[in-house]
């Protein structure tokens, strides 16, 4: 028995004919004046751009993100970046069958696994506010939580990315209490957990994801700070009493640099080792989707979020089969 082809399964100046996702489509204007729609496919294999030339109004209204899409074309690569030169695209019939769930990557772990292991961590985080902090917003956001991405693109952009995400920097934090028995591990772990969180809030969902209003204006970063101010009220905690602002300070400057988005820099050594094993984890996951998809001997394409690199695939395996979650 064959396997059916994923979106990602193609190669260059393959012919592309298959039903996909479209996460996706933004109307812009050409050089010549005239409209395209800049679109993102998407299954569970990863995701792809592709430009429908010369737009009419009707395909302007017909193609709308979050529509499964019966899409033919050709594999092509541009400045290093894989796209598809559409031929052809219409919308899926309703007698497929299909819904944007059949098209949406998942995390390698179930929803129940990644809660078992986080409600465990916080059993391990032994300063009571912390705790509490931890318990409130995570109660109040646990669905969004444990099913949204942790980006529209780039790093676990994929439902139930944000969790995985999160769980992947828990065990590394594990490992690094460990390896440093000075460091605060429950203000790492609740660090950990809640640095992320306000992505709930910048992002819509799983299914083509987008930034909202707040995202777009605000940031998850900042958005999270005023939550966990706002938590402290039915808690009666002080949001600036030293506990709580060395909470707040995990979050606000666990992006490192203020160029990259955070109000503050790291100030505290549980601060920079939160930044470090997000940047870490983070780099991993966009270094192993674009190398998985770069042939053996080749390089990839170019990673914007890692100064335009390219990485090269050698010929030979590179490590061992990964255990199962």
């Amino acid at each position: 028995m064959t396997t059916k082809k994923q979106l990602l399964d193609y190669a260059v100046d393959d012919a592309v004919d298959l039903y996909v996702l479209l996460k996706s489509a933004d109307v812009r204007t050409a050089k010549n004046g005239k409209p395209y729609i800049a679109m993102v496919f998407e299954d569970r294999s990863g995701e792809i751009s592709g430009k429908y030339w010369d737009a009419s109004p009707s395909d302007i209204e017909n193609f709308v993100a979050g529509q499964v899409v019966h899409l033919q074309g050709r594999r092509e690569k541009y400045q290093t970046h894989p796209q598809i030169k559409i031929l052809h695209l219409q919308v899926a019939p309703a007698e497929t069958g299909l819904t944007a769930g059949d098209f949406i990557e998942r995390a390698p772990m179930t929803r129940e696994a990644m809660e078992d292991y986080v409600n465990q961590t916080i059993f391990e985080i032994e300063q009571p506010t912390w705790q509490r902090l931890v318990r409130k917003l995570l109660t109040q956001y646990r669905d969004q939580f444990f099913t949204y991405p942790a980006a529209k693109s780039n790093h676990h952009a994929f439902q139930g990315g944000l969790a995985f995400h999160t769980i992947s920097i828990l065990k590394l934090a594990h490992h690094v209490v460990t390896q440093y028995p000075d460091l605060n591990s429950s203000l790492l772990y609740a660090g950990a957990i809640l640095h992320d969180l306000g992505k709930t809030i910048e992002l819509s969902g799983p299914k083509a994801t987008t930034y909202t209003l707040a995202g777009n204006l605000v940031g998850h970063i900042v958005l999270l700070d005023g939550e966990l101010v706002r938590a402290c009220d039915p808690l009666k905690l002080d949001p600036q009493a030293e506990d709580v602002l060395l909470l707040r300070h995990m979050v606000l400057s666990h992006h490192g640099l203020l160029e990259y988005g955070s109000p503050v820099r790291p100030a505290l050594r549980e601060a920079e080792v939160l930044h470090q094993l997000d940047e870490l984890d983070a780099s991993i996951m966009m270094l192993d989707t674009v190398v998985d998809h770069t042939a053996p001997g080749e390089f990839s394409e170019r990673v914007f979020a890692l100064d335009g690199r390219r990485f090269y695939r050698p010929n030979q395996p590179q490590s061992q089969p990964k255990p199962e979650n």
